[in-house]
Formats: C-alpha cells, structure tokens, sequence
C-alpha cells in the first residue's frame, strides 16, 4: 500500500467527528476530550519533538475505544506542530483498517506511524496494556483475576502515557535515523 497517499486522504479530527460522528457521539469524544489532562513532563516531552511525524489512525464514531483513546492524540497534537495525524473511518477504508487489521480482525483504534516522507515506523492499537489489563480484571470463571496483573487505579493517566511512549518511541527512531539525520543535516 502507498501510504503517503493514503495518509492524505486522511481527515483531521475535527473533520473526523464531523463527517462521521452522530451529536451524542460528538459529544461523548468532546466529553472525553475535556478529561485529559497532560502533566507539564508529558507537554514538555511532546514540544521537544524534532521530526515531523504523520500518523494515520483507523477509528469509528461509534467505537468506545476510540472515543477514550484518540482524543489523547488531538492532546497531543496541540502540544506540537510535529504531528501530523490523520483519521480513517474503518468501513470507508477497509483497505486501509485490513493492512493495519490486529489479532485477524478490523481493531480501532489501530495506528500506523510514518516518518515525514511516508516510511513506515511503527503499528499499535488496539488498546494499550493498562486497558487490556483492566478488561481482564473484569473477567469471570476459569479466566478470572489472579492477582498477578495489577489493575491501574487511574486508568485515563496510565493510557496516556501509554500511548505517549509509543509517541515517544517513533519519535526517537527518527530522530536517530541516520537517512533522516543526513537530510536534516543534524
């Protein structure tokens, strides 16, 4: 798949919510979005970020993962002009949600991070680690808890760093580029 293609076909949140997002569903991503709270560590991380990121990510309206999960990537976006984050409805673009597809299936949100001219760097989603946990925590019967995993007592906090790290991660991989690091002469 030509992904720098792709990623311009892409919408930004606001056009996101827009085309796809029904008014209670709007309003329970802008709820969300009021709730997240970035400590001055994770501002700083992010408006220290020197290589421009295009991030493309496959969601739904209607998904209650990614009405608790992307509105942290518009958080992050406001705290950088270094990401550039595109949204893809998972039904009008199956292409893209099947390359990107996690555990044999059509997952949002699922995220595929680029650098500036469209390599691919890195996938995540679903849910990050702190969600799977507390999903587990959940269970009952044979798979109920056993204490080994701890369940996070503040969920929101523990996803957006999460998700942040991955941020983090790709960040650094460009930065380090040696390809990347020749054409910015750094």
């Amino acid at each position: 798949m030509d992904f720098t293609t792709k990623w311009n076909a892409g919408l930004s949140y606001d056009e996101f919510l827009k085309k796809y997002a029904s008014p209670d569903q709007l309003r329970r991503w802008n709820a969300t979005f009021q709730e997240i709270t970035l400590t001055p560590a994770q501002v700083s991380l992010l408006q220290g970020f020197q290589r421009d990121m295009c991030v493309a990510v496959v969601s739904g309206a209607w998904c209650g993962d990614c009405v608790q999960q992307c509105p942290i990537f518009e958080a992050f976006a406001q705290q950088t002009g270094r990401l550039k984050i595109r949204y893809f409805d998972r039904d009008d673009h199956s292409d893209l949600a099947d390359e990107l597809s996690i555990c044999g299936g059509r997952r949002v949100p699922s995220v595929l991070f680029m650098s500036e001219d469209g390599a691919p760097c890195g996938r995540y989603g679903d849910r990050t680690l702190a969600k799977y946990r507390d999903a587990a925590s959940s269970l009952t019967g044979a798979a109920c808890p056993t204490g080994l995993v701890a369940v996070e007592s503040n969920l929101q906090a523990a996803v957006i760093q999460e998700w942040l790290e991955q941020f983090e991660r790709v960040q650094l991989m460009l930065r380090l580029s040696p390809r990347l690091r020749q054409k910015h002469g750094d």
